[in-house]
């Protein structure tokens, strides 16, 4: 689709997710710039203006309930030539955020759509995660209702690839005993009030994950979880008996970089068998 010439930009805007020293230059210059932001939540997005020293831009809730006709007014606002910015309560818009009524809508008027990288909470967990997940499916947040949730659950941990999912604090404790009871031995990691003052990473079984937050008191705050994918918790018995040859005579780098070689597989993968013979 062609833009129209003398139509706005929409620029959408990925802010920080919990510090807001991580938000970039680039997308302070472009929230002080454009005509309008329209922000999921606007009382937040006022801090955060506040914070970079940008006033007098004029701010629009646009949220899950008025996506459809605010999208239409803006629109408007773009076909006339101004810059609109959209930005969510947190992170990077449109990732389990409002945001893709407007963004569609701009694409079928020809409006050009910009994005602003920066801030997510999925890159973030990814990039501290000791668990493989160079192939990963986000799944956004599971259901709330119990039976729809253990459901998809039970999908989730069929397939082959690492699954990274948000969860409410009111949920993740049912969550981690679904997870218990349906695959106590598949590992999850759990990043709670990412990049904030109480941030707070935990890694291994669902049940010792759940007793360590429950021991601090600490179902509060946000919640991303990454569970590994299927057959990384248990190696098939020749790899594993491979590795336990290895690990007994190498250290686990060199075990891993060996077995590797020999067996065809992800090195971090059998690192991490190896840490796990080890100890």
């Amino acid at each position: 689709m062609e833009c129209l010439v003398m139509a706005g930009v929409l620029y959408v805007v990925a802010t920080p997710i919990g510090n807001l020293e991580d938000f970039s230059r680039r997308g302070a210059d472009i929230l002080g710039s454009v005509a309008t932001i329209a922000a999921e939540d606007t009382r937040r997005t006022r801090v955060l203006l506040e914070a970079i020293g940008v006033s007098g831009i004029p701010l629009v809730a646009l949220h899950t309930h008025n996506e459809a006709a605010i999208s239409a007014d803006l629109i408007g606002r773009l076909r006339a030539g101004d810059d609109v910015a959209l930005v969510s309560d947190a992170g990077t818009p449109l990732v389990s955020d409002p945001g893709f009524e407007l963004v569609r809508a701009c694409w079928e008027a020809g409006v050009a759509v910009r994005p602003v990288p920066g801030a997510s909470a999925v890159a973030a967990v990814l990039s501290v995660c000791p668990l493989p997940a160079e192939r990963y499916l986000f799944e956004g947040f599971l259901p709330a209702r119990p039976g729809q949730r253990r459901e998809r659950l039970r999908e989730l941990l069929a397939g082959d690839v690492a699954v990274v999912f948000f969860e409410a604090p009111h949920r993740i404790a049912e969550t981690l005993g679904e997870l218990t009871d349906l695959a106590p031995e598949r590992r999850v990691m759990v990043g709670r009030e990412m990049t904030k003052v109480h941030e707070q990473y935990l890694c291994g079984p669902p049940e010792q994950v759940r007793a360590t937050l429950e021991a601090g008191g600490q179902f509060r705050g946000e919640f991303v979880c990454l569970l590994e994918r299927s057959g990384q918790a248990q190696a098939p018995a020749e790899v594993r008996r491979t590795m336990e040859i290895l690990a007994r005579e190498l250290a686990p780098a060199q075990a891993a970089r060996l077995g590797a070689a020999l067996l065809g597989r992800n090195k971090r993968e059998l690192y991490d068998l190896a840490m796990d013979l080890r100890d």
